[in-house]
């Protein structure tokens, strides 16, 4: 290859045609790959990165799976990996997703620009029915150059009809044509390069390839934005001309879109998204229903229930007795936590977040805050991450891999350790902080943002390197299917149950245990300095944080039976928000970086959060 990255190809698919499958995230290429590849298929890790590839023969060629992208360059692994097959390509396949051509076509302009044979497979060619969306397929072959198949890959629809046109395959219309500047610059530079793609991705100040060409490549100056701005506007001036909408609603869409991303509209509109949140989530379910599940249903009658049965069989005296069913008994105090108290607050949490999700509006939150997330070192791309870990922090830790750099992933994942309660914490945090006073609630509030303010400040200051632009893809605006929301939620909610149900057995376990040992009250006694000193907190207060080690919304929960003033919940729960991750979420945080980072996350968690609730404790109350 002509640059410094280099492919490593399995021997056996070294053939005579490399046919490389190129396209925006989440557009169906994979369906393509099974198709042309059949039953032979090999997965291998690319080198450097976490990426795997797929790659398998059809006939005489060998067919890669590249990841979705929505551009060639060096900005991330994801980018890197694909230009460095779409470089050595013989043939391209560009999977378009038709209904988002405004942001498909921008990659299938530089795979022309590279000069690469292409053909286009416009795939989702139902959803642009649904919408009611008409596409001039004659015009759009005609304005790029190359050959532009139908298809609906989910139906297998097309597919056929793109495999049997592979030998039209042709070089588009390039950007450059259109801009007299910008090709008299590509001749230029094409006179040092080995290949037109070489020159072009030297413009676009491309670092690997501008290491292949070092001394060429100082004579000539970065035009990545002028070539970016003279794609886009080619891009658009193509979808104006093949896009016809058949009704207003596809408009209607795109408006509203439009304004969710303007400062002026879009923050007032998620001041009040969150304010609904809060009065849904907050108010309703925490109070009203949870009231309902925990308090009549679980605590009034399946508790008493349970303890008659334990009194009945072998008795509440003993140490079985309490294990099943004392103050932390396993069958009613984890048992009312899961199902009557965490239950509702977890399902309601992730049917919002569904909601979110299938309106198209959570990438436009991305968006929305990428200038203030640039500040503390990351990138809009990093609020989905962090409202992911507003469900579950473990789940959102393996999120972060979207990121583009290394010193990204460090900073969101600390700052999800820290200061992000997952769904089940942040529904007991919400029932109890809901019936304090506003100025309880402030306090609570403005010192966890400043903590994670300056953590993500501190974090930027001292890691090495730099962050990477906001990349992420902007789906139009639509009403969610509630068919599908309900699923999620289930799905989800379902996989909550399973993965804290036994998390929450054991604590139960382990407290009781702790409890006839007299190892909880040492322990009590023991953190009394910090508890009742330092924090101005109960000391039995101690229990609800050792409780917390194994599961922060354990601990959080464990706060509802203490009797604490206002200004104590307000403490506990601002030291309870920024305690330690859960051992799920530190078990994942060891996968994803390594165990020394992980423990440093782990120390530093304790050491803020005491040294936080101190700091309010002796400054405000």
């Amino acid at each position: 290859m002509s640059h410094c990255g280099q492919v490593e190809i399995d021997v056996e698919l070294q053939t005579k045609q490399k046919i490389v499958l190129a396209g925006n995230p989440n557009v169906g290429k994979s369906i393509f790959f099974n198709y042309l590849t059949g039953i032979y298929v090999s997965v291998s890790n690319y080198p450097g990165t976490t990426l795997d590839i797929s790659s398998g023969k059809m006939d005489e060629a060998a067919v890669f799976d590249t990841p979705g992208v929505y551009g060639v360059g060096s900005l991330n692994d994801e980018e890197r990996v694909a230009r460095d097959f779409i470089m050595s390509a013989d043939l391209i396949i560009n999977v378009v997703d038709a209904s988002h051509l405004e942001r498909d076509l921008f990659l299938t302009q530089q795979l022309i620009d590279l000069d690469k044979k292409m053909i286009i497979a416009l795939n989702m060619m139902d959803e642009v029915a649904k919408n009611k969306i008409e596409i001039d397929l004659d015009l759009l072959e005609e304005e790029l150059g190359v050959p532009v198949i139908p298809t609906t890959a989910a139906e297998r629809t097309g597919l056929a009809a793109v495999k049997s046109s592979l030998n039209k395959a042709a070089k588009g219309k390039k950007t450059f044509a259109f801009n007299s500047k910008l090709a008299a610059e590509l001749i230029k530079v094409d006179d040092f390069c080995q290949n037109t793609a070489d020159a072009v991705m030297i413009l676009e100040e491309d670092e690997n390839i501008r290491c292949q060409y070092k001394t060429a490549a100082a004579k000539f100056k970065d035009l990545r934005e002028e070539i970016y701005t003279a794609r886009r506007q080619r891009v658009d001036q193509i979808v104006d001309s093949v896009l016809t909408y058949q009704t207003n609603s596809s408009q209607i869409a795109r408006q509203v879109g439009y304004y969710l991303l303007k400062p002026l509209t879009a923050i007032p509109a998620l001041i009040i998204l969150l304010y609904f949140i809060y009065q849904f989530i907050g108010v309703f379910v925490a109070q009203t229903v949870v009231n309902f599940t925990e308090g009549y249903l679980f605590s009034g009658i399946y508790e008493p229930f349970m303890q008659q049965l334990i009194v009945n069989t072998i008795g509440l005296n003993n140490f079985i007795g309490e294990l099943l069913a004392g103050e932390f008994g396993i069958l009613t105090m984890a048992v009312t936590y899961i199902f009557g108290l965490l239950l509702p607050l977890v399902a309601a949490f992730y049917f919002l977040l569904s909601l979110l999700e299938d309106s198209g509006y959570l990438p436009r939150i991305a968006v929305l805050t990428d200038r203030l997330l640039q500040k503390i070192g990351l990138n809009g791309r990093a609020i989905i991450p962090m409202l992911l870990g507003f469900g579950c922090v473990t789940m959102a830790t393996i999120t972060t891999r979207l990121l583009g750099t290394k010193r990204e992933r460090i900073i969101s994942i600390f700052l999800l350790g820290l200061a992000i309660p997952c769904s089940a914490q942040l529904g007991v945090i919400a029932g109890l902080i809901a019936q304090l006073e506003p100025f309880y609630i402030i306090v609570y509030l403005m010192t966890i943002f400043v903590v994670y303010v300056l953590a993500g400040t501190f974090l930027n200051k001292v890691l090495p390197g730099e962050s990477s632009d906001l990349i992420i893809d902007l789906p139009p605006m639509r009403v969610p299917e509630l068919k599908n929301v309900f699923s999620k939620t289930y799905q989800q909610t379902i996989a909550f149950i399973k993965e804290a149900g036994p998390i929450f057995v054991l604590g139960a376990a382990l407290i009781t245990i702790l409890k006839k040992s007299g190892l909880l009250d040492f322990i009590t006694k023991l953190a009394a300095p910090v508890t009742v000193n330092l924090l101005g907190l109960p000391a039995q207060t101690a229990t609800a944080f050792v409780m917390g080690v194994i599961r922060r919304d354990f601990g959080a929960a464990g706060l509802t039976a203490i009797t604490l003033s206002p200004a104590q919940v307000t403490v506990s729960l601002i030291t309870l928000t920024l305690f330690v991750p859960c051992i799920a979420a530190m078990m994942i945080m060891v996968k994803e970086r390594n165990l020394k980072e992980a423990i440093y996350i782990w120390f530093g968690s304790w050491l803020i959060a005491f040294i936080a609730g101190g700091i309010v404790n002796f400054l405000i109350f």
